[in-house]
């Protein structure tokens, strides 16, 4: 499956390594992991990760993006992580490059690359690219490891999604023996400052229910503002307030931009992946997410989400 990944990347002098925008911790793990997976086996090549940068995951080692002119792609391989369409690409200048590769455990969705291994079987893209690392033979070092190993953590809910298998933990263990320190990546990844734990209190609050016990959350643009927090901390951060509340198997957060109303969608028993991809969006069955132009269309979704739970009552 990753023979022509490792071919690619043998041939290449310069290597772009792009992801999705709005980074999580597979994104990031996933494009720094493979970075120095590459200058580990191959140290006379040039890599760079690109992207916009993540305040909440800016205690991994190297997540600092580098800037690159467009020259830089003249004769480059562009490597894109974690993402099914092309515009959800942090950089869209990969297609400048000469030759382009792309690894995602994404529902697939489009070929838009040279060379695709989408395998949505696994739980992260972190996940995949240990496989591919494992499978060709090639050396993890430490930041690698550590990089790897915080994304395929995140993705899995901490090893608890179904998507989690025998194979997760082996490739897991794999990354554990190099050697980083797990106690402190817990502490970064999991400590919290009092007032987050205000924020995620004031949105736990927030939680309404529809009549089939959809759990779900609206915040307006006003609201937002008022807290003066960003986009993906809210978006992406406090959909799981709704996590493990018994009898709920949906929930839905729903945020107002500049640029729509970003939709997190989550679900531990039911394929809420149609529902994202109606609305333009994408991802895995229990976990998508969608941008919609306005509340009508936020409740049209919730609506959905409600008839979709409401099939087994």
């Amino acid at each position: 499956m990753f023979k022509d990944v490792l071919e690619s990347i043998k041939s290449y002098d310069t290597i772009i390594i792009h992801r999705h925008s709005k980074p999580d911790g597979d994104a990031l793990g996933s494009q720094i992991g493979l970075k120095h997976i590459i200058l580990e086996n191959f140290p006379e090549k040039t890599v760079y990760t690109v992207g916009d940068a993540s305040n909440y995951f800016s205690f991994m080692k190297d997540s600092v993006m580098d800037v690159i002119s467009d020259e830089t792609y003249n004769g480059a391989l562009a490597i894109l992580l974690d993402f099914a369409s092309p515009h959800l690409a942090s950089d869209e200048r990969y297609t400048l490059a000469e030759k382009t590769v792309r690894m995602d455990h994404h529902i697939y969705c489009e070929t838009f690359t040279d060379v695709e291994v989408v395998d949505s079987s696994f739980e992260s893209c972190c996940g995949l690219v240990t496989a591919f690392a494992v499978e060709s033979g090639l050396k993890i070092n430490a930041i690698a490891g550590e990089s790897l190993y915080t994304g395929m953590l995140t993705d899995s809910g901490r090893f608890r999604y179904d998507s989690t298998n025998a194979r997760t933990f082996k490739l897991a263990a794999e990354l554990i023996q190099t050697g980083f320190d797990t106690n402190e990546l817990y502490r970064n990844l999991y400590s919290d400052k009092f007032e987050s734990k205000l924020l995620k209190a004031k949105f736990t609050l927030k939680i309404q229910f529809t009549k089939n016990n959809v759990a779900y959350i609206y915040t307006t643009k006003q609201e937002l503002l008022d807290l003066g927090a960003d986009e993906f901390s809210i978006s992406r951060g406090m959909v799981a307030t709704m996590t493990d509340i018994k009898g709920v198997d949906v929930w839905v957060n729903f945020t107002e931009t500049e640029n729509g109303v970003l939709c997190e969608l989550r679900s531990n028993r039911y394929n809420i992946n149609p529902i994202a991809v109606k609305y333009g969006g994408g991802g895995h069955k229990k976990a998508s997410g969608a941008c919609v132009k306005d509340y009508d269309t936020a409740m049209q979704m919730l609506s959905d989400l409600d008839n979709l739970q409401g099939e087994d009552e």
